[in-house]
């Protein structure tokens, strides 16, 4: 049994569509952010160090390369179970933090592709402007699956502050009800074993994102990464960190509060050392993803807690 057998995923949803899996393409445009350029602040977000979780980050390719890159390493990761159909996935840093055309040209040039059918857009959730959206909109009536992803991680005002985010649950909402109107998918990143939090801080993130509307949520937890701000504070006088254990328990809770309609793109995350400094298991693919399956096997898939307490 496996991930798919208790939650509703992003993989077993684009299967079912698409008739086939479907891959995802990073990309790094060269965008920066507001909380890194002096707009709102710099060193970013304390956690942050986007170069842990692209491969492109940093490269010189263009998109297109890029794209060409992507499907290559794909190719060779998952013959002969390969797909032809691919979503550009524009991760690093804010990628709706530029002018008007300037996104335009990005975008256009990755749906240029014709092996692309979707197009993921990461960002920040005070960095979408009408415009935007609305041109997102024109490439979904194109034909073209588009997702906005907003990396909200806490609802905790308190949290944003400490974590350095610029921003506060108000931005998100606003944000995700002007893109839900327009009929734009949104998937909200939330991040388990921030400083300060406890898991009543993570129901309650949960809970105020599905309150105020949600397609899909990303689930990671907090791991330290090389070059963040974080790092440096981790070196200093240590961290309390959740173990593999904690975080599969605390995940599939929340697997559990979520109603079954909901996407779950991602249920946890890991990096690759050296930037990984802590916790140890982030660095294994695997071994967290197994144990939520085990949890989710053992005291009820998606939406478990949503159906007892409507029976």
């Amino acid at each position: 049994m496996g991930l798919d057998d208790y939650v509703n995923t992003f993989g077993a949803v684009c299967k079912k569509q698409y008739g086939g899996r479907i891959r995802k393409l990073t990309i790094d445009a060269k965008f920066t952010c507001p909380n890194r350029d002096g707009t709102l602040g710099k060193g970013g977000c304390t956690f942050c160090n986007v170069s842990s979780f692209s491969y492109e980050q940093g490269t010189e390719a263009s998109i297109s390369e890029q794209l060409v890159q992507g499907k290559q390493r794909s190719l060779l990761a998952n013959a002969p179970a390969s797909t032809s159909k691919y979503i550009a996935y524009f991760q690093a840093y804010t990628s709706t933090y530029d002018e008007y055309q300037v996104l335009k040209q990005k975008y256009d040039e990755a749906i240029k592709d014709a092996d692309i059918v979707g197009l993921h857009i990461g960002t920040r959730p005070d960095c979408v402007p009408d415009e935007i959206l609305d041109l997102l909109v024109s490439y979904q009536d194109k034909g073209i699956e588009v997702w906005l992803e907003l990396g909200l991680q806490t609802s905790n005002s308190e949290t944003l502050k400490r974590i350095n985010r610029g921003h506060d649950f108000s931005a998100y909402e606003d944000t995700v009800i002007r893109a839900r109107k327009r009929g734009i998918k949104v998937c909200a990143h939330l991040i388990l074993g921030l400083p300060g939090e406890t898991y009543d801080d993570y129901l309650n993130s949960l809970q105020q994102v599905i309150n105020t509307g949600v397609d899909g949520l990303k689930l990671h937890p907090l791991h330290i990464v090389e070059g963040s701000v974080m790092a440096k504070a981790w070196r200093h006088k240590g961290m309390p960190l959740l173990s593999q254990d904690d975080y599969a328990h605390y995940a599939s809770e929340l697997i559990r509060n979520t109603p079954k309609e909901i996407i779950f793109h991602r249920v946890t995350a890991y990096a690759k050392k050296p930037m990984l400094l802590a916790p140890d298991w982030c660095a294994y693919r695997w071994d967290g993803l197994v144990s939520i399956v085990k949890n989710l096997a053992e005291n009820g898939g998606q939406g478990y807690y949503v159906t007892s307490r409507t029976v």
